[in-house]
C-alpha cells in the first residue's frame, strides 16, 4: 500500500483499527490508537526509538506512522495494531502482571537484571505472535523480515529460529544467522514454553529469560541493544501508575526457576507417574488466581531498593524516598488494626437554639437566607442576614474519640537505612500510624540522630504521605533525642487538647532522652511534664537487654513518677508482633 502522505497513511490505518479488535474479539473495547505524523509528535507522547508502543495506565495505543514508512510496514496496519491490543488483552495486560514479570525475570537474569524488560517484551511477543499467526494467519514473519533483513547476533538469531519452529517454517526463514546445535535445541525448548505455558504464561517468564541469559552474556551490548530497543512497544508501560502486591516476593517465584531443560513439562523425560501428579498438583496450587494466592503463605519481603528497581524497570519515574514511602505503606497493610479509642459519656446532637446577626467575614454557609429573608423580606449582608445558634443535646448513643499519635524513631547510625534495606523501626511506626489515621486520631511523627538532625511533620496532622515521608527519612549519625521537640509539643498543651500517646522506638540511644536540654532543662523534667499533659501514656519500645530499664531509670521512684512503659525487644523483628498488638493491649475498650 503506496500513501502519498501520512494523512493518509493515518486514515487508513484508522479504517483497520476495528477490523484489528475484531481478531481479539468482536467486543474488545478499547480506544482508537494515537497515530503520530511525525518522530516529534511520537516523541512527545512518550515514543522514542521503537515505532509503537503501549501505555496501561491509560490502554493507549501510539504508533509512529513516520517510523513505520521508515521500516516500510505501511501494508502491515492490521497485523501491528493486533499486536499491540494483544498487550492489552493477553500479556501483560495490566500494571501489576507487568511488574510481576519483570520480578520473576530480574531473578533469572544475574549481572544482567536491567534487560529484564527486553527480554519480557520478547516473550510477550512470542506469545501474542503466535496466537495470532495460528488463529488469524496474519502476516508476522514479513513483519520481521522487513525490520532486520539480514543475519543479526546470537540472541536474534535465537529468537527467530524460536518462531522458524513454533510456525512450522524451514530453517533460514527467519534465522538468517548460523544456528548451532546447541541454539537449536534452545529454540525447541522456547517453543515449548510458549506453547505449553500459554495460558499461564506468567510461569514460563523465568524459564525464559534463562534460556536468553547465554546469548545475552555472548554477544556485545551494542548488538543487540539496537534491534531490542526497536520491538520494546512495551517500555515505559506502566509510567504513570502504581502496581500493588509488589513488596513481597510470590511464593512461587523460586519455584519457577528450574531450568527448561529439567522442567518435566517441556523436556520430553517421562517422571514416574505418582511425582509427576505430585509435581501437577503442586504447579496447579502456585497457579491460582491471586484472591486465591493470598490465603497461602505470602512470599518474603524484597529488600526497598529491590522493590525500586522493578517498579523503574516498570517505566515508573521514582526517587528513592517514594519507593520506600509506598514500600512500608503496602507492607503495613496486613498488620492495621484499629487504633485508641476512649469512650466519652455520651455524644451529643446539635440543638437549635435561635438566631443572631451575621457579618460579611463570617463563613457563608453558616448564614440562613430562608430565615433571613422571612423576618425582613430583603438581603442585606451585615444588617438583615442572620445565623442559627446550635447547643448541645445529650445523644444517646456513646461517642468513640481516638487518642493522637506522638512517635519518636531513632534513625543514628545503629538503624538501617530504611530507602535500602527493611527498617523494622519504620515498618512498626508505619503500622501504628496508619491504625491511628485509620480511626481518625492525628499523628505527629519524629525522626531523630544527632544534635540538630531532626525531622518532624508540622504538628499533628491527618496526611498520611507526609507523616511517612518523615519516617522512612534517614540521617545515620550520632544519637541525641530531641528532647526540645518534646518540650515544645507538650509545655503549653491543656486539658481542652485531645489526648496524645507518645511512643519511642530505639535501643541503649534513649538515655540521650534524659540528658539536659539546650535551655538546661532537665530531660526527666521535661519527659515528666509531656506526660503529664499528653494525658494518653507513654511507651518504649527499645532493642535492649532486659535489665536495661534500670541504667534509663537511676532510681525505682523515678520509674514510678515517670509512668513510661517500657517494652524490651531482642531483635528488631520483634516490633512488628509489638505494633500489631499495642492497639489491644493499650487502647482497644470495644
Amino acid at each position: 500500500m503506496k500513501v502519498a502522505s501520512l494523512e493518509e497513511l493515518a486514515q487508513k490505518w484508522a479504517d483497520q483499527w476495528q477490523q484489528a479488535l475484531a481478531i481479539w474479539s468482536r467486543f474488545t473495547k478499547l480506544n482508537p490508537p494515537i497515530l503520530c505524523l511525525s518522530h516529534a509528535l511520537a516523541d512527545k507522547e512518550g515514543l522514542t526509538q521503537s515505532f509503537a508502543m503501549i501505555r496501561l495506565v491509560d490502554k493507549a495505543i501510539v504508533i509512529d506512522l513516520e517510523g513505520v514508512r521508515d521500516r516500510n510496514l505501511e501494508d502491515f496496519a492490521v497485523e501491528i495494531l493486533a499486536h499491540e491490543i494483544g498487550h492489552h488483552i493477553l500479556a501483560p495486560a495490566n500494571l501489576t502482571d507487568h511488574a510481576r514479570i519483570l520480578a520473576r525475570m530480574r531473578k533469572a537474569l544475574p549481572t544482567l537484571e536491567h534487560m529484564a524488560p527486553q527480554i519480557a517484551n520478547l516473550y510477550e511477543d512470542l506469545l501474542i505472535n503466535d496466537r495470532l499467526k495460528r488463529i488469524s494467519s496474519l502476516r508476522l514473519a514479513e513483519v520481521y523480515l522487513k525490520m532486520v533483513s539480514k543475519g543479526g547476533d546470537a540472541l536474534w538469531n535465537f529468537y527467530m529460529r524460536t518462531y522458524e519452529i513454533l510456525w512450522s517454517m524451514k530453517r533460514g526463514s527467519l534465522a538468517l544467522g548460523t544456528v548451532k546445535d546447541g541454539m537449536e535445541g534452545d529454540a525447541q525448548l522456547a517453543s515449548r514454553i510458549v506453547r505449553s505455558y500459554a495460558h499461564d504464561w506468567m510461569r514460563g517468564a523465568a524459564k525464559y529469560a534463562m534460556l536468553c541469559l547465554p546469548y545475552l552474556l555472548e554477544s556485545e551490548k551494542k548488538s543487540y541493544e539496537k534491534w531490542l530497543s526497536v520491538l520494546n512497544d512495551t517500555k515505559g508501560a506502566g509510567k504513570g501508575g502504581m502496581p500493588d502486591g509488589l513488596s513481597n516476593a510470590e511464593p512461587e517465584e523460586d519455584g519457577d526457576l528450574v531450568h527448561p531443560a529439567d522442567d518435566p513439562d517441556l523436556s520430553g523425560i517421562d517422571e514416574d507417574i505418582g511425582a509427576k501428579e505430585e509435581s501437577r498438583k503442586s504447579r496447579s496450587s502456585q497457579s491460582q488466581p491471586s484472591a486465591a494466592r493470598s490465603q497461602n503463605a505470602k512470599g518474603q519481603a524484597r529488600q526497598p531498593f529491590e522493590y525500586g528497581d522493578i517498579l523503574r524497570a516498570s517505566g515508573l519515574d521514582i526517587s528513592d524516598h517514594e519507593v520506600a514511602v509506598r514500600f512500608y505503606r503496602e507492607q503495613a497493610i496486613p498488620y492495621l488494626v484499629n487504633f485508641p479509642k476512649r469512650k466519652v459519656p455520651q455524644s451529643v446532637d446539635p440543638l437549635p437554639e435561635g438566631l443572631e446577626p451575621w457579618s460579611i467575614g463570617e463563613s457563608f454557609e453558616q448564614a440562613d437566607w430562608l430565615q433571613s429573608i422571612l423576618q425582613s423580606g430583603e438581603i442585606i449582608p451585615g444588617m438583615t442576614v442572620v445565623q442559627r445558634v446550635w447547643g448541645d443535646s445529650p445523644g444517646n448513643e456513646p461517642e468513640f474519640k481516638p487518642v493522637d499519635l506522638d512517635i519518636y524513631i531513632d534513625s543514628s547510625g545503629s538503624m538501617p537505612n530504611p530507602q535500602q534495606q527493611i527498617s523494622y523501626l519504620t515498618l512498626a511506626g508505619a503500622i501504628v500510624a496508619v491504625s491511628a489515621l485509620r480511626v481518625g486520631a492525628r499523628v505527629q511523627a519524629t525522626l531523630w540522630s544527632g544534635k540538630d538532625e531532626f525531622l518532624c511533620t508540622n504538628g499533628f496532622v491527618r496526611d498520611e504521605k507526609k507523616i511517612l515521608e518523615v519516617m522512612t527519612g534517614f540521617f545515620g549519625g550520632g544519637t541525641q533525642f530531641p528532647i526540645h521537640v518534646l518540650r515544645k509539643t507538650y509545655e503549653k498543651r491543656t486539658i481542652r487538647d485531645n489526648p496524645v500517646h507518645i511512643l519511642v522506638i530505639s535501643d541503649d540511644g534513649i538515655t540521650t532522652m534524659f540528658d539536659k536540654d539546650e535551655l538546661g532543662n532537665s530531660g526527666h523534667d521535661i519527659a515528666k511534664m509531656a506526660l503529664k499533659n499528653a494525658r494518653g501514656g507513654g511507651t518504649m519500645v527499645l532493642q535492649v537487654p532486659k535489665n536495661f530499664e534500670q541504667r534509663i531509670f537511676s532510681k525505682q521512684e523515678m520509674k514510678a513518677e515517670l509512668r513510661w512503659q517500657v517494652y524490651s525487644i531482642q531483635v528488631w523483628e520483634d516490633l512488628i508482633s509489638f505494633a500489631k498488638n499495642f492497639s489491644k493491649q493499650k487502647y482497644d475498650f470495644s
